[in-house]
């Protein structure tokens, strides 16, 4: 790279980086789950909405990388809170394991995921995302860009739940 180009890369854009290859990681392992879903007979819901979600969280992935100044100090504590969602996170993934996408996608019959996070919450993952959402930024400092997309999210998600508890419902009377 460019020295011009290194110059500008800090500890905030390394760890933004590395959270964006998680996440490129982890829609793989989504289309992967999705597919063997449909191909067993489910349904996907709410299709219309999800470009937003990959678009709002590379908006904020994009933000965070051109926005916070390299030499932005880190709060320790925060990044460790930020860690501690991420153990949550993967907790939520190996719980639903081969259900686990990031489209609303329902299999009729199926019975719903009761154990690990789904115990304790309905939709662990999304207060999962919130947190992460507005955590990583204040880590940085950037509290702007936490309140910003905090508020865009939580925006999707109020439509997102109500659509998903929808689809569920069927399966939850079951």
């Amino acid at each position: 790279m460019p020295s011009a180009v290194m110059a500008e890369i800090g500890w905030p854009q390394l760890i933004v980086l590395l959270v964006a290859a998680q996440r490129l990681g982890e829609l793989v392992l989504a289309n992967r789950n999705t597919a063997r879903l449909l191909a067993r007979g489910a349904v996907e819901v709410g299709a219309g909405h999800y470009p937003l979600f990959p678009l709002l969280h590379g908006s904020w992935l994009l933000a965070l990388l051109l926005l916070v100044p390299a030499q932005a100090s880190i709060h320790a504590g925060l990044l460790l809170l930020f860690l501690l969602l991420q153990a949550g996170r993967v907790w939520v993934i190996a719980t639903l394991g081969r259900f686990w996408t990031t489209r609303i996608i329902t299999l009729p019959g199926a019975p719903l995921v009761r154990r690990g996070p789904f115990r304790l919450v309905r939709h662990p993952n999304y207060l999962i995302v919130a947190g992460e959402i507005a955590v990583l930024p204040l880590a940085f400092g950037a509290w702007e860009l936490a309140l910003l997309f905090s508020l865009l999210n939580a925006a999707l998600l109020a439509y997102r739940i109500r659509r998903e508890e929808a689809a569920l419902a069927p399966r939850r009377a079951g």
